[in-house]
């Protein structure tokens, strides 16, 4: 396993560290830029700043994965700027430099095969707390804590992450933007024999957590699977050996945020807002997001699945992939969507009244979407067409936070070239 010891990444990331480094006038500028008053739910009750008033030795440059982590370690939670530069590797050496000693793959998968094991209990033995052990090591190893009153830019249109997982946990202010974020792979996920009929593998790793943080701005960030997508993942006792988790979750008490102009793209469970119905003593009152001028290209589901969260999503676009789609809203316990003024491309064969899914009883706002550019009732044509999922009409709130709404029918040409990473202007 590799390691490195906070005095050498330290010393690593002052190596790095510099007012005056290589990012140009434009990438300090736009480090320094606050959301906007009345962009959605991080705009309300004081704003989001992040690190714009970083003074001169909380400004960091960075170009690998050590020195950002570094970084975000440095100077507590006084206002710090961090420039991205190029890609930061978090598994620099691959899978294997996660492995606990002993721990052997095959072997795991002879002893839990389920012509062996069976599928009536949970595995366990002597490779299971091998593949445990080395998850440990990479979880350790590729997830990075966001302080508070942090911004993370990147510099330029290659600016981005792969195999890392950024965690914004208990904090508040933070703004993450013009970053690629290429999801992590799980090395070692968990074959669980009693999910289902037939078993499945689970897997850990969101590339972007925002948990019990508030006041958080994303924006004009690419997140893709990348290199990796579903379909290049092996099969292993007939199921896929499912190494992703989700893009972006916002869980356990998070609230006032705003993802705007990001592209999610080319992934199964995209994004999750409230991840239990058993949370309400955490949730309920919290969760409220925007989402706005985002794409959502070729995901499968979540985009969003909700719950107890007052979740405002306008002005996206959902290019819906023509295999394998599910939904694009989930409708989940107490939530409040409001789904105005969006735009979807469906294939041949994908009728409209999939884009929303009932989970649990509890209204919803739609208007003024469009779908293939003709205006469309989500509500009604969901109602007619999926037999016993009646979905309730009125959220029971009318948002108000918007900075700018325009035509659903705009959104395909306006976001193509103005969403995600690189794009940022």
């Amino acid at each position: 396993m590799i390691t490195t010891s906070l005095a050498a990444s330290t010393a690593l990331v002052l190596s790095l560290t510099s007012p005056a480094a290589a990012a140009g006038t434009g990438a300090r500028e736009t480090g320094r830029q606050t959301l906007p008053a009345g962009d959605g739910w991080a705009s309300a009750d004081g704003g989001t700043t992040g690190g714009a008033g970083a003074g001169a030795d909380h400004v960091y440059t960075v170009s690998t994965w050590d020195a950002f982590r570094a970084a975000l370690a440095a100077g507590g939670d006084a206002p710090k700027l961090i420039r991205v530069v190029g890609t930061l590797d978090a598994t620099v050496g691959g899978c294997a430099s996660f492995e606990a000693p002993g721990y052997d793959f095959a072997r795991y998968l002879a002893d839990y095969d389920p012509a062996v094991w069976g599928y009536d209990k949970p595995v366990s033995g002597p490779q299971e707390d091998l593949r445990a052990a080395s998850a440990k090591n990479q979880d350790k190893a590729i997830k990075a804590y966001v302080p508070a009153n942090t911004t993370i830019v990147g510099v330029g249109p290659d600016a981005g992450i792969t195999g890392g997982s950024l965690q914004i946990r208990g904090v508040d202010n933070v703004i993450v933007r013009n970053l690629t974020l290429e999801s992590p792979l799980d090395c070692f996920p968990q074959w669980d024999p009693t999910d289902g009929a037939t078993g499945a593998w689970n897997s850990e790793y969101d590339a972007m957590v925002v948990y019990g943080s508030t006041h958080v701005w994303v924006d004009h960030n690419t997140f893709t699977d990348g290199r990796y997508p579903d379909s290049s993942l092996p099969r292993h006792y007939g199921e896929i050996y499912q190494q992703h988790d989700g893009e972006l979750d916002i869980v356990r008490g998070a609230d006032l945020v705003t993802a705007s102009w990001n592209v999610f793209a080319d992934h199964d469970k995209t994004l999750m807002i409230g991840n239990s119905d058993s949370a309400g003593a955490t949730d309920r009152g919290r969760l409220r997001v925007t989402l706005h001028h985002n794409v959502f290209k070729n995901v499968v589901e979540r985009a969003p699945r909700v719950r107890f969260g007052k979740v405002d999503a306008y002005n996206n676009h959902y290019v819906v992939p023509a295999q394998g789609y599910a939904y694009s809203f989930g409708i989940g316990a107490e939530s409040q969507l409001v789904a105005e003024k969006n735009a979807f491309t469906l294939p041949a064969g994908v009728g409209a009244g999939r884009i929303l899914k009932k989970w649990k009883e509890a209204p919803v706002t739609v208007a003024g979407n469009y779908v293939n550019g003709r205006c469309v009732d989500l509500l009604a044509v969901h109602n007619a067409e999926v037999p016993g999922e009646v979905l309730q009409p009125g959220a029971g709130w009318t948002p108000t936070l918007r900075t700018r709404v325009d035509d659903p029918r705009a959104l395909p040409g306006l976001l193509s070239h103005r969403a995600g990473a690189g794009t940022l202007r």
